[in-house]
């Protein structure tokens, strides 16, 4: 029978699409069979992936953004005293470039460079096309386990590729259900708009009709090749606000200034006290144009990354590494 000290990486969903798709990959489950300390507002799955245990935890429906994911962290440190480190796991907005070519479905992780600790925040007025940002501040880099395992994981997916697909085919096989949802949408459903194109506002109506799929609207792209890789997995910097990133002329510039890659609304609220690592598929291009078409396939990628990546850390590494305990006092 499990205990709540065997349990020493927590992952975080903000959407239960994410919550779905990181419970679809376990190896294995284990009943909720005690009680979470008086302090603790979250409801958990536990698992195992590997030879690690995890404890799972979504935010509540209705709530995003930085002070919610800091709650649930906050709390999941209450129960699971033993953690020491976390995983921030789901989808994203993605920040194509020529240097960046990001695509739906394709994997962002959090890494360090130029300064940065590979997420930092800033903010908008409002968050609609033509808007100022400004850069707020940035967030201590993920733990040294982490950052060791991620640049042995992208090595060897250089010399031989990423498990992604196996890793996602093994699980809708196991549960054919989620498949619809979950399975990769058809490819012609992934279309990038020219920035200056914006979908009509307050209407949620088909793209191709309201905003035009011809090559003056559109941005063509080849297709990827079979040694491309596709999902792909980008590593670098992310950007969080409390504000959903609707704007893509102001994601460009982001993308140019700072090499920013995607965008999300949860992780810097988590890392400068909860140490982790933010992973996200992308199911939009930060723009207008959002829809929810790719949200499950951009889940299910990028809970196999976070599962491959697992599957890279010794256990003995993860007891190295401090309890998140001691490092939630003193941020205090």
């Amino acid at each position: 029978m499990s205990r709540p000290e065997d349990f020493t990486i927590g992952w975080i969903c903000a959407l239960d699409t994410e919550f779905v798709a990181a419970s679809a990959l376990l190896d294995e489950e284990y009943p909720n069979v005690w009680a979470v300390s008086k302090n603790d507002e979250n409801s958990y799955k536990l698992g195992r992936l590997g030879q690690h245990r995890v404890v799972i935890a979504v935010l509540p429906g209705g709530e995003y953004g930085l002070s919610s994911a800091t709650a649930v962290a906050r709390d999941m440190a209450h129960t699971f005293t033993n953690l020491r480190f976390g995983l921030m796991v789901g989808i994203g907005g993605g920040a194509p470039t020529s240097k960046h070519p990001i695509r739906l479905g394709d994997v962002v992780v959090s890494q360090p460079s130029d300064g940065h600790g590979g997420v930092f925040q800033y903010g908008i007025s409002k968050a609609v096309q033509d808007q100022e940002f400004q850069q707020i501040g940035h967030l201590d880099q993920p733990p040294r386990v982490l950052r060791a395992a991620v640049n042995r994981l992208k090595g060897e997916h250089q010399l031989d590729g990423h498990r992604i697909h196996q890793t996602l085919a093994c699980a809708l096989e196991r549960r054919p259900r989620l498949a619809k949802k979950f399975g990769r949408p058809p490819q012609e459903m992934d279309v990038l708009y020219d920035s200056e194109v914006t979908h009509p506002h307050d209407t949620d109506g088909d793209c191709s009709q309201l905003c035009g799929s011809t090559y003056t609207n559109v941005i063509l792209r080849d297709h990827r090749t079979s040694n491309e890789g596709n999902p792909s997995i980008f590593y670098g910097l992310i950007a969080s606000a409390n504000t959903l990133m609707k704007d893509a002329k102001t994601r460009d510039e982001l993308a140019k200034k700072m090499n920013v890659l995607c965008f999300e609304m949860e992780a810097f609220g988590l890392m400068n006290s909860f140490p982790c690592l933010v992973i996200r598929g992308i199911c939009d291009y930060s723009d207008t144009h959002k829809n929810k078409t790719w949200q499950g396939y951009a889940s299910m990628t990028a809970a196999a990354y976070a599962k491959e990546l697992l599957s890279r850390i010794a256990p003995e590494d993860v007891q190295l590494t401090r309890q998140y305990a001691e490092v939630l006092k003193e941020s205090l």
